[in-house]
């Protein structure tokens, strides 16, 4: 009886994959305090850190045969579309004077309270905003990195059990993925 392929979760690696970057910035920002290295420095080490994981762990899942299973949340009921509306609404902010004497004051003092009572609802609300915007971001990442891992891994099947060819194979695909970000870097250097 043939052996099944074993299977990694989507949702497992996007997770791990989050774990090593933070521990990675981690750990370049404590031990970069007592070296006063550059930022620059630090972005080419935390780089460095994180290829080396990514090689090792498509190295090994392509040597023994590992695949990956989808197992992020469907959106199907989704609607494309406007979400805010076709016409945004036009604030006419009218011009206030209170004036002199103790009814301007009162009035001040409640204008005062309405506006911070304003400021504290669109703090809320810009925090909402944050918080979904860091959501679609986090699921934008957990594609691309399901994406591409599903994609070497699909090549497991031809790797499986030949260490030098699952090498070569992890070392492609980690100089793709990560290679045009120090170039990226280098060419800040360059230009500045």
């Amino acid at each position: 009886m043939k052996a099944k392929q074993p299977y990694l979760k989507g949702k497992s690696v996007f997770i791990v994959s989050l774990l090593v970057i933070g521990i990675t910035i981690l750990t370049v920002y404590i031990t970069g305090i007592n070296y006063n290295r550059s930022l620059t420095s630090n972005l080419y080490l935390s780089l460095g850190i994180i290829a080396t994981a990514l090689f090792l762990f498509m190295t090994y899942g392509l040597y023994t045969g590992i695949g990956l299973i989808d197992n992020f949340p469907k959106f199907r009921n989704f609607q494309t579309g406007d979400l805010t509306g076709s016409t945004s609404p036009t604030i006419d902010m009218p011009s206030i004077d209170v004036g002199d004497g103790i009814g301007g004051l009162i009035l001040s003092i409640l204008l005062w309270i309405a506006m911070s009572i304003l400021f504290v609802v669109l703090l809320i609300v810009l925090e909402a905003v944050f918080w979904f915007s860091l959501f679609i971001i986090l699921g934008m990442l957990y594609w691309i990195f399901f994406r591409a891992l599903k994609f070497v891994f699909n090549k497991s099947k031809d790797t499986k059990g030949d260490i030098g060819i699952s090498a070569v194979y992890s070392l492609t695909y980690t100089l793709l993925y990560i290679g045009w970000i120090f170039g990226i870097l280098y060419l800040t250097e360059i230009i500045k």
